[in-house]
């Protein structure tokens, strides 16, 4: 006890919690940072879409064998539906005499064209061997068996039978590629009827095809969808007919390149050219390389730089004139969309999804530009055929035929004395 008579105050004793209320808190959204909400929901959504196309690509390639087949016959149907449809309206043909008329004439001229590639390979083939023997012994041999390489003559004059024992040795390996091969050539077979079949009443009767899948669209929407589907397969018109001129253009300035030269095999490597100009960006100069191996080997380094200063010349007339001019109108695509389309074609589906992915962006990219449009045409004022219709909003009939309205303006000006 103090001596002031005041209790001293014990500090060791607990103290007692203050008053809590005893109601739970209720929880709130609110607690969660707005950032992390939305960033959230926004993964969701994009684990959502992910899972979706995952799922696509995958029955794609399980089904690849069905879905390879159709979409190639839907490419030529946009090359070949425009000529069907002239000699509708103008031949006044029926549809059904029409579409036998232009697939006979297009698998006869098919049939040409590749009977003279293999006949001109054929042909110019004992030229190449002839051409290889002397570029070996005059320019390969003495940088073989000079430094830093140092081959001996001896090895070096027994390098073809060294080439036979290697294929001996290699027989099993050779047969089971073989029949591995004979197994793929019969499923190209199969894909390439099946495909002739899906091409011809996508040719007789593409319109009612098209009308009946539209009835899964809702009523509301099927309108606009329409227009979507119409300018889609516009762009795929436009797209078809640019790049089969594109390639006859590469082919035929690569292939009289190649003539002046004097590279062999002119006729098919300017057909690998064609071909390989079907894959924008990549494919023209992958095979227009082997034209350029082909040069090296056979007549030497300096007609190799020629052949391809040649090359580069017809790539840059290809990416700043011919694409720009007949693909800019139709399809509008970012080159760098292009270059990423073939390498996940390319990853997913190898060549043959590297021809078929560009144009399906370009498929897409109509599609979802004429539905995120504030406002669309009729669905009958769409011409699905004309590469100009592709573009969403107003049509331009001044630009679909330019020849005709400047005639009618320059009529106009005139006197009437004069007309």
């Amino acid at each position: 006890m103090s001596t002031d008579g005041v209790e001293p105050v014990d500090r060791s004793a607990p103290v007692p919690p203050p008053n809590r209320p005893t109601t739970p808190i209720p929880w709130s959204s609110d607690v969660i940072p707005a950032a992390l909400r939305i960033g959230s929901e926004l993964a969701a959504r994009l684990l959502v879409i992910a899972a979706a196309l995952a799922v696509v690509i995958f029955l794609i390639i399980e089904l690849r064998v069905v879905v390879i087949p159709v979409a190639i016959a839907l490419l030529i149907t946009a090359l070949l539906a425009p000529v069907i449809r002239a000699a509708v309206h103008t031949v006044k043909l029926p549809r059904g005499l029409a579409t036998g008329l232009v697939l006979i004439g297009g698998i006869a001229l098919l049939g040409i064209v590749l009977s003279g590639v293999v006949n001109a390979f054929v042909a110019g083939l004992p030229q190449l061997v002839i051409q290889l023997t002397d570029s070996y012994q005059r320019s390969i041999r003495p940088l073989l068996a000079g430094p830093p390489l140092r081959i001996a003559n001896t090895r070096l004059n027994d390098l073809p039978g060294e080439l036979q024992r290697t294929v001996a040795a290699n027989s099993d390996a050779i047969t089971s590629g073989a029949l591995s091969t004979a197994a793929s050539l019969t499923e190209v077979l199969s894909g390439v009827l099946l495909g002739l079949f899906v091409l011809i009443f996508f040719l007789y009767d593409g319109g009612n095809i098209w009308r009946f899948l539209l009835r899964a669209v809702p009523g509301e929407q099927r309108a606009r969808v329409d227009v979507a589907g119409q300018r889609a397969f516009a762009s795929l018109v436009g797209y078809t007919r640019a790049t089969v001129v594109v390639a006859v253009v590469d082919a035929v300035g690569i292939g009289i390149g190649l003539w002046i030269v004097g590279v062999p095999l002119v006729i098919p490597l300017a057909a690998l050219v064609f071909l390989g100009a079907f894959i924008p960006v990549v494919g023209a100069v992958l095979s227009g390389s082997v034209s350029v191996l082909i040069a090296l080997v056979a007549n030497g380094p300096v007609q190799a730089l020629i052949v391809l200063g040649i090359l580069i010349a017809v790539m840059q007339l290809e990416s700043h004139v011919l694409q720009p001019v007949l693909l800019g109108r139709a399809v509008q695509l970012h080159p760098l969309a292009v270059v990423l389309a073939v390498a996940g074609g390319v990853v997913i589906a190898g060549i043959t999804g590297a021809l078929l992915a560009v144009p399906l962006v370009a498929v897409l990219s109509a599609a979802v530009r004429s539905l995120a449009a504030t406002a669309e045409q009729p669905p009958d004022d769409i011409n699905p055929l004309n590469p100009l219709h592709a573009k969403p909003g107003p049509i331009d009939r001044t630009r679909a035929r330019p020849l005709r309205v400047a005639a009618g303006r320059l009529l106009k000006r005139m006197p009437r004395r004069e007309r």
